[in-house]
Parts: structure tokens; sequence; C-alpha cells
């Protein structure tokens, strides 16, 4: 009898501890995944705002060596990230590709133009700096038109700015949701113990002596399930690394560094936290109010 009681309170006691891992790595991994948008909410905009093209249309009777000087000058452009000619032939088999069939042979001529593509760093990504850059090409006697899209732009450049504010206010309620979470774990895990902790402080045991192996014990839970955590979020990295090599998110190595060392961090300072507090108050209450 007293073995089957004993191996039932072991099973209680695994179970106890494997609920706060989980808790403190599930939340711990979502706080990573919300901060690695925070630090790569600039870069993931600069990615988009660079996709966006200028197109620089020239004149039938624009000369060979206008258009290549025209483009080395662009390409040597402070806000210039690629510039790439493409002549009406290209441009005439693309558009067939995509509507899927001939135009040419029912006008019996190419209407479109020969056209330099031109894409732009992400800090030129602005209404009023494009606007100025495409005045300026403009200005060039064999450019015949310069067309972007301005509505995009506009938005692209509005909600970047929405979203790097509503991911740092996701960022502070979601870690507040995380202290509650972990905390009403490491609470849930010395309720048990309860009458443990009213035992030895009756038998003269101090406040701190008792508070000790529960505040070590649950820091080395927090180590474990930050642990998990954060494996959990290399795992991720590597794979969006793997699908989006342009994001380069393994360049900033530094600033990765310090968020593992900071939810590790986070994960201690919960445990140790939660627990003081939690054993703190088993610790004021009366042996009555044990049983409530």
């Amino acid at each position: 009898m007293a073995q089957y009681i004993e191996r039932y309170q072991r099973r209680r006691l695994i179970s106890s501890y494997f609920s706060v891992v989980l808790s403190i790595a599930l939340v711990l991994f979502l706080l990573g995944v919300l901060g690695l948008l925070v630090l790569n909410t600039k870069k993931l905009a600069d990615h988009f705002k660079e996709q966006i093209t200028i197109s620089v249309f020239l004149k039938d009777n624009a000369k060979p060596v206008e258009i290549e000087q025209l483009q080395k000058s662009l390409a040597m452009a402070e806000y210039t990230k690629s510039a790439d000619f493409v002549s009406k032939e290209e441009a005439a088999e693309q558009y067939s590709e995509d509507i899927g069939e001939n135009f040419i042979e029912f006008l019996g001529y190419n209407p479109l133009k020969n056209a330099l593509d031109v894409n732009l760093k992400a800090d030129f990504v602005s209404p009023e700096q494009i606007a100025n850059i495409a005045e300026g090409i403009s200005a060039k006697a064999y450019v015949d038109e310069v067309s972007y899209d301005k509505p995009l732009i506009s938005l692209l450049t509005n909600n970047a700015r929405k979203i790097s504010l509503w991911i740092l206010v996701a960022t502070g309620v979601f870690t507040f949701i995380a202290v509650l979470l972990i905390n009403s774990s490491i609470r849930l895990s010395i309720y048990s113990k309860r009458f443990i902790i009213k035992t030895m402080q009756m038998v003269g045991a101090t406040k701190k002596f008792i508070r000790k192996p529960f505040i070590w014990t649950n820091i080395k839970l927090g180590m474990l399930g930050a642990t998990i955590s954060l494996i959990a979020l290399g795992v991720v990295l590597y794979h969006v690394n793997t699908n989006f090599p342009e994001l380069n998110i393994f360049q900033d190595i530094i600033v990765l560094i310090v968020l593992f060392a900071g939810i590790f961090g986070l994960g201690v300072l919960i445990s140790w936290f939660s627990t003081h507090i939690a054993t703190q108050r088993f610790l004021n209450l009366r042996t009555d109010d044990l049983y409530y």
C-alpha cells in the first residue's frame, strides 16, 4: 500500500513538473517569435519595398549609347538596388505568355517600348522620394515615361509603420500574459505542497529555508522550459532562413544571441519571482485557510 501511494505521489509530481515546463516553453516560444518579429519588422518591410519596380519607358528613337549610359548612371545611383534593361521584344514575349496568346500577330506590330526596370533601395521607397527620382529621370530627352504604382507605395509605407506599432503593443500584452500563465502554473504546483510548507513552518523552519528548495526547483524547471523554447525557436529560424534566404536572418548574429539570452533570462526570472510570491502566500496563510 505504501509503495502504491509513493508511486502515485511520484506520478503527480512528474505531471506537475511537466505542466510547468510545458507552459514555460510554450509561452517563451511565443515571446521569442514576437521578439523576432519586432527585430525583423524593418527587414521584412525593406524586403517588400525593394520588390517595387520603377519602369522607365524609352522613346523609339533613343540611341543604344544613350540607353547604356542611362542604365549605368541609374545602376551607380545611391538610391538604386538594380537596373535592368528589358527590350520591347522581351517584353512582348513575356506579355504573350501572361495572356496566353501572341498579340503581335493580331495587331501586326509590337506596340511596347524598350524599358529599364529599376528597383530602389528600401530607404528611398517613399511617395516623396520616388516622385523626385521619377521627375529627374523623366527630364531625359529620350525617356518617354516613368511608371510606378503610386497607391501601392503609399499603402506599403503607411502599413509598415502601423505594423511596427501593433507588433510592439502585441509583444507587451503577450509578455504580461506570459507572466500570468507561468505564475499560475507554478502556483498550482506549489499549491499541492501547501500542507508540507505549513508543517515545516510549524516545526520551526524559517521562511527562507522553506522557500529555498521550491525556488531552486522551479528555476531549474524554468531553465529547462527556456531551453526547449530556444531549440524550437532555432528550428523555426532555420526553416525561415532556408525558405526565405533574402531576409538574411542570421546576418545580425549578435542580435539573435541577445534575444536568446533574454528569453532564457526571462524564463529564470519569472520562475524565481512566481515561486517567491506563491510560497510567501502559503507561508502567510493560517492553517484553517489551507483547506479552501
